[in-house]
């Protein structure tokens, strides 16, 4: 630069603000760029929105220390040595007075002219730093100012808005501290990108643990009142009876809910028949909706205790009954011992048995008038059986010569029909052969013949053959050869 032109526009004063706005050339900068320079102290308060420290830090990420550092290499930093010196302290003290004045007048002009020559050097060595700095600030408020993004967050029906540099559902939730678990809604997806001015909603779970009709199970809604937890589960709930108020917040924790719907159920009673609906918990309970009183041992077609269904039909069933105590006896046990000394086939009774005595009490019902099968309540043994014994012979039958080839069979046929225990109508002949007590007596036997075995009536007959003939059996014997 040529000092004329200095002397055309002169120098500024340091006083003076210069009126473009831009650096001033005395070396403050202006507040128009709104941040500190590495030459003065800054002295505007304005901050952006976005000039946070973390943004600040991203600023300097772009460049301005960079900037710094080639500002100081430009001698931005050194040191201004103001030369300028009044023309009343100039050292030439012995010239005239109007000399010194006009050889110190020129003299200071010179001094003038160097030292503005000497600033403008100086403020365009400070200006290319700041220049860069500005241009580095700039491009880096543009580039976060793209990445900020305006989100509304709603966290179980509470929402806020706030900006986030996140790129996705997942990486926002985590900024915010959101647990997310294995029952909680979060839309959009976890994976969704985010644009500014997208919503992303958070529900959380909700355990229910619901008896619907009787059936207990454990569900999860991430609805925040019971009448919408009911909605959502799909539960029908007009008409029904609930455990709680329909508007109750649900908690975190959960709550148990009990709901029993609505129900039509018909109750049979006293040949009628009536329909009602109902969400009662028990049988019992409907019947008395119904209007129906149950006296003494009455009762109904289903445990009263139990659950209406819907379209459930219920008899009532009107009982009368009474008690009733029988003797019944018991069986005696008979008892057999061999006994050499009897024929075998031969059974003598050695003692007789005797029943026992069984009081049996019983339950007579009468169920809407028809008499049902006695029920047995108790028993009680009035008296012991008594065990009978009986000797089984086990001697063999003696052979009898001279008979043992005739035809018995047929003898006995003719006599009694075959039958070892026929009797005559005179009560005097019995037995197979139809002996005689005395005639059976005498030839060993003991007791009646019918009440021998048939062998031992056999044995006894051919006796009585080798001894009489045929003659004891006048209108049969001739069979014993046919």
């Amino acid at each position: 630069m040529s000092n004329a032109q200095f002397e055309t526009y002169g120098p500024i004063p340091a006083h003076e603000p210069p009126a473009y706005g831009g650096f001033d050339p005395y070396g403050v900068p202006t507040p128009a760029y709104g941040m500190q320079g590495p030459y003065a102290t800054r002295t505007d308060t304005y901050e952006p929105a976005y000039e946070t420290r973390g943004i600040y830090e991203a600023y300097k990420a772009y460049g301005a220390d960079e900037a710094y550092r080639a500002g100081v290499a430009y001698g931005a930093d050194e040191a201004y040595e103001d030369t300028y010196r009044p023309a009343y302290e100039d050292s030439e003290t012995a010239a005239p007075a109007t000399d010194r004045r006009a050889r110190g007048g020129r003299r200071a002009a010179h001094r003038r002219r160097a030292r503005t020559a000497e600033r403008g050097e100086g403020s365009m060595r400070r200006l290319v730093p700041q220049a860069l700095v500005v241009a580095f600030l700039a491009g880096g408020t543009t580039a976060f100012v793209a990445k900020d993004k305006a989100i509304e967050l709603s966290v179980d029906g509470t929402p806020r808005t706030l900006h986030t540099f996140a790129d996705d559902v997942t990486e926002l939730l985590a900024e915010e501290g959101v647990e997310v678990g294995a029952h909680d809604v979060v839309a959009p997806g976890p994976d969704a990108g985010l644009a500014s001015g997208d919503e992303v909603a958070v529900r959380y779970g909700r355990p229910v643990r619901l008896t619907l009709d009787g059936q207990r199970r454990e569900v999860w809604t991430t609805e925040r009142t019971v009448e919408a937890a009911l909605r959502q589960l799909g539960v029908r709930a007009e008409g029904a009876y609930l455990s709680t108020s329909r508007s109750r917040r649900i908690g975190r924790e959960g709550l148990a809910l009990d709901v029993r719907t609505e129900r039509a159920v018909t109750v049979m009673a006293d040949g009628r028949a009536r329909t009602i609906r109902t969400n009662a918990a028990t049988v019992r309970e409907v019947v008395e909706q119904a209007g129906i009183t149950l006296r003494g041992q009455d009762t109904t077609s289903v445990p009263l205790d139990g659950f209406p269904r819907d379209g459930q039909t219920v008899t009532v069933l009107r009982i009368t009954g009474r008690k009733e105590i029988r003797d019944e006896a018991i069986a005696f046990a008979v008892e057999r011992i061999e006994d050499p000394s009897v024929f075998r086939g031969t059974e003598v009774v050695e003692r007789a048995g005797e029943p026992g005595l069984r009081r049996v009490t019983y339950s007579l019902r009468t169920v809407n008038g028809v008499t049902q099968r006695p029920r047995r309540l108790r028993s009680e043994v009035v008296r012991e059986p008594r065990t009978q014994v009986v000797k089984v012979g086990t001697k063999p039958l003696p052979t009898v010569r001279g008979a043992d080839g005739l035809n018995w069979q047929s003898l006995a046929s003719c006599e009694s029909g075959g039958r070892p225990d026929a009797v005559d109508s005179s009560g005097t002949y019995g037995g197979l052969y139809q002996f005689d007590t005395q005639t059976w007596r005498s030839l060993g036997g003991k007791g009646r013949p019918q009440d021998a075995p048939a062998a031992e009536q056999t044995m006894r007959a051919k006796k009585l053959f080798v001894r009489q003939g045929t003659s004891p059996w006048p209108h049969c014997g001739g069979r014993l050869h046919g």
